[in-house]
């Protein structure tokens, strides 16, 4: 029987093939386990794409037809071969172990799930399978011997692996450290060679690598693999999968394929730290009750560290593992082949580069973006102008003490009445740009804790009976807060930022710095602090809308 996940995919090819109008009522009926799951994956959008765009008219083949086609009596004969037995079964494809009467030796045959009957997108990825497999020679990729068809159905031939798969190996608990890193660094080889041929495999997971009689790991499945053109006036084939759609498996895809982005060499790299860390702590990184919400977990939380599942891990080799899985792609292992170096030093017992204790490293990760960082590019113009309103706030402020007003009362309703009226201007404006997300209230929320903050001090020092602007420093060290909560939110960069406040503050208290100058020195500051980042949020946000061109290399399917 198909497992859920594969049950899934099959509902999911249903609701597509009934173009924009979907009867999901139906297909709640008809599969009443995966409602929830097919109604989450509607709601969020991931297949919308696919439903405006409809598909081509194909023949409706029902779930026991589909099982039935490809479950006759064995051993029976297709073509040249004996199919034997059934040993693997997918939501696309089915494998049987075959003998080849003319070569006189077992093969793996794999054949179309629905044949005949396959949809274009089916019969089109299949090829892709096989033409991706057969451009590849490499001791740790199973080979294509031959591709054909017979009698309406299409199949490929490839080595029969007598062995487990790796998924089999890992159910019965976690592998030892060293036989993990060798097996990945062997699979990490292969994916290289795929990369350097200009094929990125896009699902690689446990259940695709198979580990022979010689405990050899080989990659098979190359289902949804996708060709780089890299040199001119090479032509490929129309991609089979569109910008915004997710193709992978969730537990181990990357973050930007959960999010409809292109893959790249790294989502592969990504997908072998997954598989490096199920290997050594018994589980996937992400693993949730849904799909959708496996998808988010990815996208959104970082995955515990694998020494407090298994505290026998070697500290290097946890290093390496969370370099792989790093959200975003430029912090991962440049190439796979920099992934195979590592594991390689760390098995022959030498420094790995995962390691070190260079000062730059050090900064480079405490000054990087977090995944939620691109939602800055909603604000970038916005906290451009913030910067001006905020320096000519302060400004103004110590212009009014120089002409000698001292009345607490003028300078609390100066501020109150710009900062409350500049932020309902702020929040609204922000809103006529698109949907809020749930990071960009945060973000409010944030700054109106700043807005709170900064009209409390003044009122405290009212009632204090304090001289007018003596909190001045107070205001700096609010502001730095806001800019702290940023740095762990969205860019270390504002640690940068948070830092520049404080040091504001104790500029003030150390030099004396009293009015008019402390409230320039507090306006400067903040205005760095938001127009830096903003001008750079703006620039990436102006190249994106510029269009969306490629950069570096050209996709498409084989």
């Amino acid at each position: 029987m198909p497992s859920h996940d594969e049950r899934l995919a099959l509902a999911l090819e249903e609701v597509l093939q009934q173009g924009p109008r979907v009867d999901l009522d139906a297909i709640s009926r008809q599969h009443p386990d995966l409602a929830e799951e097919l109604k989450q994956l509607l709601v969020v959008g991931q297949f919308v794409d696919g439903l405006a765009r409809g598909s081509d008219a194909q023949v409706t083949v029902s779930k026991a037809t589909v099982i039935a086609s490809t479950a006759a009596a064995l051993p029976r004969p297709f073509g040249n071969y004996e199919l034997v037995e059934e040993i693997g079964r997918g939501a696309m494809g089915v494998v049987y172990k075959a003998w080849d009467k003319g070569l006189k030796r077992f093969v793996a045959l794999k054949m179309i799930l629905r044949g005949p009957h396959a949809s274009a997108t089916d019969q089109g990825r299949f090829r892709t399978e096989a033409q991706a497999a057969a451009r590849l020679s490499h001791p740790n990729i199973v080979p294509v011997y031959q591709v054909g068809e017979e009698d309406g159905q299409a199949y490929f031939c490839m080595k029969h692996v007598a062995g487990k798969t790796l998924a089999a190996r890992i159910a019965a608990g976690p592998l030892p450290q060293k036989q993990a890193a060798a097996y990945i660094a062997a699979i990490a080889h292969a994916v290289q060679h795929a990369h350097e041929q200009g094929i990125l495999h896009r699902d690689l997971k446990p259940s695709n690598i198979l580990i022979d009689e010689a405990d050899c790991p080989q990659i098979t499945d190359f289902g949804l693999a996708k060709r780089v053109a890299c040199e001119p006036n090479v032509s490929v084939p129309s991609d089979l999968t569109h910008t915004g759609d997710i193709v992978g498996t969730p537990s181990y895809m990357a973050p930007e394929q959960t999010e409809g982005k292109p893959a790249s060499p790294a989502s592969d790299v990504y997908a072998l730290g997954a598989i490096l860390y199920e290997m050594l702590t018994g589980r996937p990184p992400f693993l949730a009750a849904s799909v959708v919400e496996t998808l988010l977990l990815v996208r959104i939380e970082e995955p515990v560290r694998p020494r407090l599942l298994n505290p026998a891990i070697d500290t290097d080799l946890e290093l390496i593992c969370r370099k792989c899985l790093e959200k975003r792609p430029e912090h991962r292992y440049m190439s796979a082949a920099n992934l195979a170096r590592d594991l390689e030093a760390f098995l022959a017992g030498e420094p790995v580069s995962a390691r070190t204790s260079s000062l730059h490293y050090f900064v480079a990760r405490l000054l990087r973006d977090t995944h939620h960082a691109p939602v800055l590019e909603n604000w970038g113009g916005l906290w451009m102008v913030h910067a001006v309103k905020i320096f000519l706030l302060c400004a103004l402020t110590s212009g009014m003490y120089a002409l000698g007003f001292e009345n607490h009362l003028a300078y609390l309703v100066v501020w109150s009445v710009s900062l409350i009226a500049w932020g309902a201007f702020f929040w609204n404006w922000r809103k006529r740009g698109g949907p809020v997300t749930f990071v960009e209230r945060q973000l409010a929320h944030a700054w109106a804790a700043g807005v709170v903050a900064s009209i409390g001090t003044f009122l405290v020092e009212w009632m204090l009976g304090l001289n007018v602007l003596t909190l001045t420093p107070v205001l700096a060290v609010a502001a730095g807060m806001v800019f702290l909560f940023q740095a762990g939110m969205l860019s270390g960069e504002f640690y940068l930022y948070a830092g520049l406040e404080f040091a504001a503050a104790a500029v003030m208290i150390g030099a004396h710095i009293s009015p008019p100058w402390s409230p320039l020195l507090l306006g400067i500051a903040s205005a760095v602090g938001f127009f830096v980042p903003g001008w750079r949020y703006y620039r990436l946000r102006d190249r994106s809308g510029a269009g969306h061109g490629t950069v570096g290399c050209r996709k498409a399917n084989v």
